[in-house]
């Protein structure tokens, strides 16, 4: 994390709310975010693209991130050691509303975070663990990007956790944001299995009587 000037260190959302106090009206692009987060590790740049995900019934924000936020997901799995955004995504830009939309939901939504993690359970976060969670994690970033009203939120929130829980080494956020997310991915694929032979028995009776007639 960043240190201010009297060597007192700033914890991650002190350093998004700080952005977003200083933010220009047009805001940054997601590559300019990134460098003033002044990290370099997964964890910080997922947790910040996951915090608009997080917040009800803030749209517009969440659809700008769920792409760069699987593609941080991905070279996780693929093992890459530095988070890296190619221009088509990098160059997306957050304004200052959406910027102190994210700081204050953040604080609102996950302030609490903050005070329980700790590290423990370290293996869960270690390099290994890390290439497995990177895969777990672009599973749940897909599914914010299903078309259907406040399908990001809860997802959203699993990836912070985790997020979160590899920032502090915290095994335990971790594994609840991977169980939330499991938990997530898993009801959809229950409610879309009807949905879809309900559309595949509609497109055979029609299809049907189409021939018949």
């Amino acid at each position: 994390m960043s240190v201010t000037d009297t060597g007192t260190e700033k914890t991650l959302l002190q350093i998004i709310e700080a952005m977003a106090a200083g933010a220009p009206e047009e805001g940054y692009t997601l590559r300019e975010i990134f460098d003033r987060l002044d990290e370099s590790a997964f964890g910080a740049g997922l947790f910040l693209l996951a915090l608009p995900c997080c917040i009800p019934f803030l749209y517009g924000v969440p659809q700008i991130v769920a792409l760069p936020m699987m593609a941080l997901a991905l070279q996780m799995a693929l093992g890459h050691e530095q988070p890296w955004l190619p221009d088509a995504l990098g160059t997306r830009k957050i304004d200052r509303k959406g910027l102190t939309a994210m700081a204050e939901g953040g604080r609102k939504w996950l302030g609490w975070i903050e005070n329980f993690s700790k590290p423990r359970f370290g293996a869960i976060t270690g390099p290994r663990s890390e290439r497995l969670l990177g895969f777990v994690l672009c599973i749940f970033c897909a599914s914010i990007l299903v078309p259907l009203p406040m399908t990001n939120t809860v997802p959203g929130f699993a990836v912070a956790l985790a997020a979160f829980g590899l920032i502090n080494r915290d095994g335990i956020l971790v594994v609840l944001g991977c169980v939330l997310g499991i938990l997530w991915v898993s009801m959809l694929l229950v409610l879309a299995l009807p949905v879809a032979l309900a559309a595949i028995h509609f497109a055979l009776m029609w299809l049907t009587g189409l021939l018949g007639s």
